[in-house]
């Protein structure tokens, strides 16, 4: 805490992550909305997880594209388009009765409008705070994301089962237009410019960082999935304890964010937390027992948060600042990607060979998650006493002769 306490008492950081937090929390919540509402319009699991798909990959090709406008048009113009077509996409499946194909169409639009946020807040977190406090910071707001994935269910399943689906998604929608509005209100919005980027579109990519780390998030993210789908197959929809475990090992990443956070970041470091994940998943392996999941998962998570903050501070640090947007956006749609295909191929696996074949899948991913890092660390910034910034835009300046 002698770390996080400045760095919360810093103006406007505490501020600006609430902000952010609120924002991104219908995002938490929709999946789950929309699975259950779609499931009730037409009795299908199928139907509803085709509009799921289909709003994921919208989401997955708009990332780095909204994100690469706000350097262009400026981040409110943008935040607030998005977040008003995507408001009016979700109100549009709430409250509007249609075939399953306007249903696809309309979450696909829906997924394109996702605001992008999470790459907003991220670019303007180097102007907000000293550069020893930048990799604490990414540390803090990715261990603070765990909230969302942590409430965001709840609240929408106990909403959709004990009042209705239709307001479980309006209760998404409220959360949307406060949260929106807050973080798009705050003054640092204004005070920070992305300039426009020179580069052409996906030219972030030839940054070996930014490989690494999208490629790295997406077996992190998609090892999540597959224990999530695997967790949720042992316990049955009946049963509480599939979210309790969820939660222990959410709840485990926000103690791990929090407790290395101050770590420093060596081209070493993104591969050991990934080792940590990989302990966890693999005992998680060795039994389905409540208590033994608990265990495991709560071990694995412990990992994620600090790995996910060692990615952003790579990223930051060997990107410059027009394209610092863009490269969180990339990042975003490997870890979409890795959700999706972790969530199948764990599906396929849990129904030839039971929850074990689904863990099994998030091990397996997890180890590649160690190796691809420890291959290319060449490639990762030793921040280890340096600035976590990203590397200044310049202009050549004419002087008079």
């Amino acid at each position: 805490m002698s770390t996080y306490g400045p760095l919360l008492k810093t103006p406007g950081v505490g501020r600006v992550i609430a902000a952010q937090l609120t924002a991104r929390f219908p995002f938490g919540m929709l999946s789950l909305a929309y699975l259950l509402h779609v499931e009730h319009v037409f009795h299908s699991y199928g139907a509803a997880g085709l509009v799921l798909a289909t709003t994921s990959v919208g989401q997955a090709l708009a990332g780095p594209l909204t994100s690469r406008w706000m350097g262009s048009w400026g981040m409110r113009p943008v935040l607030v388009l998005t977040s008003l077509v995507a408001l009016v996409s979700m109100g549009v499946i709430a409250f509007v009765t249609m075939p399953l194909w306007a249903y696809v169409v309309v979450g696909f639009i829906g997924g394109l409008a996702v605001p992008p946020v999470q790459p907003a807040v991220r670019t303007i977190y180097p102007k907000m705070v000293t550069s020893s406090q930048l990799t604490p910071l990414f540390s803090l707001d990715a261990s603070a994301q765990e909230l969302i994935w942590v409430a965001g269910p709840v609240i929408t399943t106990f909403v959709a089962t004990q009042i209705g689906t239709v307001q479980a998604i309006v209760l998404a929608m409220v959360f949307l237009v406060v949260g929106g509005a807050w973080f798009v209100g705050s003054p640092e919005l204004g005070r920070v410019r992305i300039p426009r980027s020179k580069r052409a579109f996906g030219v972030v990519l030839k940054r070996p960082s930014v490989v690494v780390a999208t490629l790295t998030g997406l077996l992190l993210i998609g090892a999540c999935a597959a224990v999530e789908a695997s967790v949720t197959s042992v316990f049955g929809e009946g049963s509480p304890n599939a979210g309790i475990v969820l939660a222990v090992f959410a709840i485990g990443s926000l103690i791990g964010g929090l407790a290395l956070g101050h770590r420093p970041i060596s081209p070493n470091t993104l591969w050991t937390r990934m080792v940590i994940v990989f302990v966890g998943l693999a005992l998680a392996v060795g039994g389905t027992n409540f208590w033994w999941l608990c265990f495991a998962l709560v071990i694995a998570g412990a990992g994620i948060a600090p790995a996910l903050a060692v990615m952003f501070g790579s990223v930051s640090a060997t990107v410059k600042f027009s394209d610092a947007a863009e490269a969180y956006g990339w990042m975003g749609t490997g870890q979409l990607i890795g959700a999706a295909g972790g969530s199948a191929v764990a599906g396929f696996l849990i129904d030839g060979h039971g929850a074990t074949g689904g863990l099994m899948v998030g091990a397996v991913a997890a180890l590649i998650g160690v190796a691809l890092p420890l291959v290319t660390k060449r490639w990762l910034p030793d921040l280890r006493g340096r600035d976590a910034s990203p590397i200044p835009d310049t202009e050549p300046v004419n002087i008079p002769t």
